[in-house]
């Protein structure tokens, strides 16, 4: 097997690190060797996280550079067209449909950009969904992270079995059912 370059990316709160390691969990309990890298902008201002995650038979860094990611989960709007040179030709980016503005926009310095859905849609192969509703519909906003694994794990080779084995073995106990609820309404999506 050819080694698989990941990118997960949001703004900080939003829980891309609790997915890198649902994502990084489930593929090491496939047997593949696993490498993580986490990037923080200003995570715990709401600014930027960069998450990669490579497998594969044997994994020697986890960096994904420009034109390499097979796959984008992208947990906001404006991320996600950061994001898109990142993706390789035939990759595939799964985007969560919500906006946070970032700060140049709060402050007034600048807009949020208009259409950027139709904009990567335009130029890769994009789903996009409203995570957040799913998450709500899940009974927890904040699994939104989880709803995006469910929409990214049906275009994977792992068995649902085992992403909701995984799921159980990382997500803390008072979160579970909801984060269960919220990947199968991904996994559904």
């Amino acid at each position: 097997m050819s080694t698989k370059n990941i990118m997960i990316v949001g703004v900080g709160g939003q829980g891309t690190l609790l997915a890198s390691r649902i994502l990084g969990n489930a593929v090491i309990s496939e047997g593949y060797d696993v490498k993580v890298s986490e990037v923080h902008g200003m995570s715990q201002r709401g600014g930027s996280v960069v998450t990669y995650v490579k497998f594969g038979e044997k994994v020697y860094s986890p960096v994904v550079d420009k034109g390499e990611a097979d796959i984008i989960l992208a947990f906001e709007l404006l991320e996600a067209y950061r994001a898109l040179p990142y993706l390789k030709k035939g990759g595939k980016m799964i985007i969560n449909n919500q906006k946070i503005d970032p700060m140049p926009v709060i402050t007034g310095v600048a807009e949020y950009p208009e259409n950027i859905a139709e904009k990567i849609s335009a130029e890769c192969d994009a789903t996009v969904t409203d995570a957040l509703e799913l998450a709500k519909q899940a009974g927890n906003t904040k699994a939104v992270n989880v709803v995006l694994i469910g929409v990214m794990a049906k275009n994977t080779q792992i068995p649902y079995d085992v992403w909701v084995k995984t799921i159980k073995e990382t997500v803390p106990e008072k979160f579970l059912e909801a984060n269960l609820k919220a990947f199968d309404l991904g996994y559904g999506a």
